[in-house]
């Protein structure tokens, strides 16, 4: 049958190419006439794909997405290749030479958020925003990544789908039991919009423990990334590291009440219910420290927990999941992205960018028929408990809880941040090294705004 279907839409690819019937299959868009690429290959240029041949035996969903795009290739006479051409940091790079020197190929590229701030302020990017086939407002369009990617009236890249969420606490269900918490106060709370700082820091309390009475703390509130646990509070408590001005230009805000406040906070925070680094360790101990059960809450990535393999997926305990306590200047729960961005390079006329973008658009749709939209949730119940999934979880995917750090317009989060203040923050007041650090900060500001 499959094999059957697969014919039958490869007569109605040939009738459309050979009579330009402008007439889609069922469940396929619309055909938008006068698009027309001339038999021309058009390259997406990601940093993974090693081998674009399609598999020999494929399942039913995959021949229906092969199925789709043969057909998007007749109707528009183009071929598209999906295709690596640079690796995780090096592809940014390909794009910057072929900027330089164009060879008339027709492509687009997919870079990871790190890399795209230099490039984007030496408009290196086209714009996405005023193409009369793509709309922007669409739901397929992650719209903290769209909002990321504008500068001015101009949207430089975007991202198809949710974003995956990174930032969460892990909490050890065994540990919170014991300490007279469960579960689901903790998600009673978060879904009441009431999980807050003040309510995770009065679990810490009850659970950091010294068991025999010998001075040392046996039993720790929390462990995790710290660096993570500070950028977080800044941002869950309403505050920025950087942002743009009513001028449209990138200024420092670390400054700001908002980010002070929550840097103090989790400095204090993680000094007193926090297990630290031992000394020699990797900046990761704190992954085999939780799988060993002497901590309440972890500040981990969804990564770590919700996948196969992942390092939380075989403990010997229980663990559940939930977002970033929102702090008082705040108002909502959060993540930070860390997504994959498509952009197109500038060095085509209007017309090419705009048929690029819109031939991006058609492809990565779900496939026709399989746009399930729990597809997301996979195996992840094998885990942990449901409503770290449907509550957690999901709620992270959504557009509205997904933000991105403005610092990646300037270069990494080691680089900007973790060098000059997040490493510092256990030794040096926040404001000391802000002060410190102010300066250079605001010369790579100025070099973005291209003053």
């Amino acid at each position: 049958m499959k094999k059957f279907f697969s014919l039958l839409l490869t007569l109605a690819v040939l009738a459309i190419s050979c009579f330009a019937v402008a007439e889609a299959p069922e469940g396929y868009p619309e055909v938008v006439e006068g698009i027309d690429f001339g038999g021309e290959t058009i390259y997406i240029y990601d940093y993974w794909t090693a081998n674009a041949d399609r598999v020999a035996d494929p399942t039913d969903e995959q021949q229906a997405q092969y199925d789709y795009r043969d057909w998007l290739e007749a109707t528009y006479n183009c071929k598209i290749v999906q295709i690596q051409k640079g690796g995780w940091e090096s592809n940014v790079q390909e794009l910057t030479n072929f900027v330089t020197a164009p060879d008339g190929t027709l492509c687009l590229y997919i870079l990871p958020v790190d890399f795209v701030g230099t490039p984007m302020a030496n408009n290196l990017f086209a714009d996405w925003a005023h193409n009369p086939y793509v709309d922007l407002t669409d739901e397929k369009w992650n719209s903290g990544v769209t909002e990321f990617m504008t500068k001015g009236d101009k949207v430089y890249g975007v991202f198809a789908g949710a974003a995956e969420p990174r930032q969460c606490l892990y909490f050890n269900k065994t540990i919170l039991s014991h300490a007279g918490i469960e579960a689901d106060e903790i998600y009673d709370l978060q879904a009441e919009g009431k999980w807050t700082w003040d309510a995770f820091e009065e679990m810490l309390k009850k659970i950091q423990e010294d068991v025999d009475n010998d001075g040392i703390v046996d039993v720790y509130g929390m462990t995790g990334n710290n660096s993570d646990f500070y950028v977080m509070s800044v941002f869950t408590n309403g505050g920025s590291f950087f942002a743009f001005n009513d001028a449209g230009e990138l200024e420092v805000t670390v400054n700001s009440d908002a980010a002070m406040e929550a840097l103090n906070w989790s400095k204090r925070i993680w000094a007193t219910y926090g297990y630290a680094a031992p000394e020699g360790a990797n900046w990761d101990y704190f992954i085999e420290a939780f799988r060993q059960g002497f901590q309440g809450f972890c500040a981990h990535q969804t990564y770590g927990g919700f996948n196969d393999n992942a390092e939380f997926s075989g403990t010997d305990f229980e663990w559940g999941c939930v977002a970033y306590p929102i702090g008082p200047r705040g108002d909502k729960y959060i993540h930070l992205a860390s997504a994959n961005i498509t952009v197109v390079p500038a060095v085509y006329d209007e017309d090419t960018t705009a048929k690029l973008q819109f031939i991006y658009d058609m492809w990565s749709n779900a496939t026709p028929g399989y746009d399930d939209e729990d597809a997301w949730i996979g195996n992840k119940y094998n885990y942990t408990d449901d409503r770290a999934v449907d509550e957690t979880y999901a709620m992270l995917r959504e557009g509205d809880h997904t933000m991105f750090n403005a610092a990646l317009y300037l270069g990494s989060i080691n680089d900007i941040l973790g060098r000059p203040l997040l490493w510092n923050i256990s030794w040096q007041e926040p404001a000391e090294s802000i002060e410190a650090a102010m300066e250079s900060w605001q010369a790579l500001c100025d070099t973005f705004n291209g003053k």
